[in-house]
């Protein structure tokens, strides 16, 4: 990595064997534009992307802002206060050891046509990179749109957000109920599914699964309205009825609000490493989904990959991974009906419990990341090499 005026760039590594990729002989110049280098699920969807499209031959290259400073959790701003560490160590990025040529400007800077190079494919990942790419000349590429959600913030940009999903540009969703979406609302016939995957050998139980010792509940954390978390901490409250000895886990890219972070019965990872993460879901005997509204939400196949069986709303992949045998479907925003199926499936003889371990896992290999990616490389090419409709 190095810096150049206030611009920062990862330069590329060769493969694990140390040597150069070989180049494709259809290989195309595609650029992915992204909002910021982000921790978010997104973003990573992007990285797997943009690493597995260099590994097919294809030159790829990543434009975006630099993130903006993290907020700090309760310890770390105690330490801070009292000159305990100078500085606190930021996270680091879904990009690294992808081999990706990431091109990085400062937070505050607007992207430019020049900042980009021609290419044959020009990717935009987010509303406003949309906006963005709605601007470019055809020398930047054919213009695709990686739609992974159905953005409603900030809700003075609405207008301009709608304006995006309405644009001529070639969709992508990651979701049935994207495309189902892009149709119904925005008239668009021509979205392209192509679901997102897992990494199956990394989001893995170390061990044959069984139930933990003492009833374990997990879940993702996050403050916004949308992912629903008040609901999956009142359904919670609900299940300690029948299991007082509940161990709750959870992990988040932001810092626990401090009336949580008092709940000693909440243990909570903030911006966990990978690793780490894989530990979480294969302590959980059930992972909570509690979402009112979803693009994907990747965190129902990497749990259902780790053999934790999930309690899910109908939001974004729920209802198709779900059908897999991988768990119980719940209302949205029904915390009586999220504890009563937590309760049930922490209730399962252990035989029982550890058929349905077995299933979600069995999910999980069918929708590895590989096949994700040879699909959105097939949209790619059948689109910019004229070999039809994908």
């Amino acid at each position: 990595m190095f810096t150049h005026g206030g611009d920062t760039w990862l330069q590329p590594e060769t493969n694990h064997c140390g040597c150069a990729r070989q180049r494709n002989p259809v290989g195309m110049r595609i650029t992915f534009v992204i909002p910021d280098d982000n921790l978010s699920g997104g973003i990573k969807v992007v990285a797997i992307y943009a690493a597995a499209l260099r590994q097919h031959g294809h030159d790829v290259l990543v434009v975006g802002n630099q993130r903006g400073p993290r907020p700090m959790s309760r310890i770390d701003r105690l330490r801070f206060r009292f000159g305990t560490v100078q500085d606190i160590p930021d996270a680091g990025s879904h990009f690294e050891g992808g081999g990706v040529d990431i091109r990085l400007f400062p937070a505050a800077r607007r992207l430019n046509s020049r900042d980009l190079p021609d290419a044959d494919v020009v990717i935009a990942t987010w509303w406003t990179t949309a906006e963005f790419v709605l601007t470019l000349s055809p020398a930047k590429g054919r213009k695709f749109h990686l739609v992974q959600g159905h953005d409603t913030h900030p809700p003075h940009a609405l207008d301009r957000i709608r304006a995006t999903l309405r644009s001529p540009v070639q969709k992508i969703v990651v979701s049935q109920w994207l495309r189902r979406l892009m149709a119904d609302q925005y008239g668009d016939q021509t979205a392209i599914l192509v679901p997102n995957g897992v990494d199956c050998g990394h989001f893995r139980s170390a061990v044959p699964r069984r139930k933990a010792d003492k009833p374990t509940v997990g879940f993702v954390y996050s403050p916004v309205h949308g992912k629903g978390c008040d609901t999956a901490l009142e359904a919670i409250a609900l299940a300690r009825s029948r299991f007082p000895d509940m161990v709750v886990k959870a992990f988040g890219r932001q810092p626990l609000p401090d009336e949580l972070a008092r709940d000693l019965s909440i243990r909570y990872a903030y911006r966990p490493s990978q690793a780490e993460i894989v530990d979480i879901y294969s302590a959980c005997d059930v992972w909570l989904f509690p979402s009112r509204e979803e693009g994907f939400g990747l965190p129902l196949l990497e749990a259902t990959a780790c053999g934790t069986p999930l309690v899910a709303t109908p939001a974004g992949a729920a209802p198709e991974i779900i059908a897999e045998g991988t768990g119980v479907l719940v209302a949205p925003a029904d915390p009586q009906a999220m504890a009563e199926a937590i309760q049930r499936v922490l209730s399962m003889p252990e035989d029982d419990w550890r058929e349905l371990s077995a299933r979600c896992v069995r999910a999980a290999h069918v929708h590895a990341w590989p096949k994700s990616a040879e699909l959105f490389e097939q949209v790619l090419v059948s689109h910019v090499m004229g070999k039809g409709t994908a």
